[in-house]
């Protein structure tokens, strides 16, 4: 019996995958409990409507993240720290004040979980930040410039 998969089963397959299981097995268990649907020639269509509607959402999502690179190539955020003697810089710019000062400033919001570069900088001058924006596939960069 052909299944398409609702949501993802353990050792069987993902959401959307259209698998072979025992009759038993795809009425009674798979069918019953909703993590799957028969696969007639009328979900098959349902299934590539979706698979369809998927891949556009996804295009939209890339491009979004393309204009947000873009935006983010003109922007340079501003920090201060405190110097001693010989330019001995006290303490650092983290990822969590990168991330507020951007969301403050110029209200776009990103987790600090995607910025590549984790590091804190501690030193005074320029720094570039890398921001994973799309899957790895739109990276975008930070200026962030630190001074006394």
């Amino acid at each position: 019996m052909k299944v398409i998969l609702i949501s993802d089963v353990k050792k069987l397959g993902k959401k959307g995958d259209i698998v072979n299981v025992a009759d038993g097995y795809g009425r009674n268990f798979l069918v019953r409990q909703g993590l799957a649907v028969e696969a007639t020639p009328k979900s098959m269509e349902i299934l590539d409507r979706q698979n369809l509607e998927h891949q556009l959402e996804e295009k939209d999502m890339e491009k979004q993240a393309e204009d947000i690179s873009k935006q983010l190539e003109k922007i340079t955020l501003h920090f201060h720290l405190k110097t001693g003697k010989d330019g001995r810089v006290f303490g650092s710019i983290s990822t969590k004040q990168i991330v507020e000062q951007l969301a403050k400033e110029h209200d776009i919001h990103v987790k600090k979980q995607k910025l590549l570069d984790t590091d804190h900088i501690s030193s005074l001058g320029y720094t570039n930040v890398r921001v994973d924006l799309y899957r790895n596939k739109v990276i975008g960069v930070i200026k962030v410039h630190v001074s006394e």
